[in-house]
């Protein structure tokens, strides 16, 4: 018989119980082959969480952005052979904004089992707090890093979002966060809706959404923290 694939959830801060239900912190306790972002990580939260043996004895197999194609099949092996197999990213949901999609279609492929844990996801919660269109509304992902392609695809995003009432849903990499916050009020209508949440499910937890003339007054504290940006014009 064939192992599973849990997808498990994970937090960006240190209270797990908290955040992370019973059942999904039981039933990682219980596997001992993973599929990680990040080895160094994953063994600080599986630590947290208290598994049931020494972390040495666990088996840590890397997916990231350096691994090859070729690799992937490698990865499930231990699933293959009959051993549950759980895929952890750096935080939050793998596969979403995250590794991981390319092990659950080979997984499929080769009719081995998928298991999606229930947990926090800052794209969710995000969308949940911001007061807009739950109903229609798309990822974007990262936006461009060169200033110019940043502006026109801002604009891009704001146009659909207007045209076709579509709550458009961003990320970007902490250190960058200041350069996207400037290039989204220097880009958008003054009238357009911006939600910012930074560090979810933190202590020190930032949900706020305003019109771009009211952030032009307010720059927020959100250097090097994780940010969801969502945006409706």
């Amino acid at each position: 018989m064939q192992g599973k694939i849990y997808i498990i959830p994970t937090t960006i801060g240190d209270s797990c119980t908290d955040i992370i239900p019973q059942h999904t912190i039981e039933t990682t306790r219980s596997i001992r082959y993973f599929i990680v972002e990040n080895i160094r990580s994953a063994r600080r939260y599986l630590s947290k969480i208290k598994m049931p043996v020494k972390i040495d004895e666990l088996i840590f197999l890397e997916l990231n952005e350096h691994t090859k194609p070729n690799e992937i099949e490698q990865l499930l092996v231990p699933a293959i052979e009959g051993y549950d197999i759980g895929i952890i990213s750096e935080a939050g949901v793998p596969c979403v904004a995250d590794p991981g999609a390319t092990i659950i279609d080979y997984a499929h492929r080769k009719n081995v089992q998928i298991v999606p844990l229930v947990g926090p996801s800052s794209i969710l919660l995000a969308l949940m707090a911001a007061g807009m269109n739950g109903q229609n509304f798309a990822f974007a992902g990262y936006l461009p890093v060169k200033e110019q392609q940043r502006v026109q695809r801002i604009q891009f995003l704001e146009k659909r979002s207007k045209q076709e009432n579509q709550t458009q849903i961003f990320i970007e990499a902490p250190y960058r966060n200041i350069q996207l916050f400037k290039s989204l009020i220097a880009a958008c209508n003054q009238s357009t809706k911006l939600c910012i949440a930074a560090n979810i499910t933190l202590a020190d937890e930032f949900i706020k959404t305003m019109t771009i003339a009211e952030w032009k007054k307010s720059e927020p504290d959100i250097n090097k923290k994780p940010c969801i940006f969502i945006l409706q014009g």
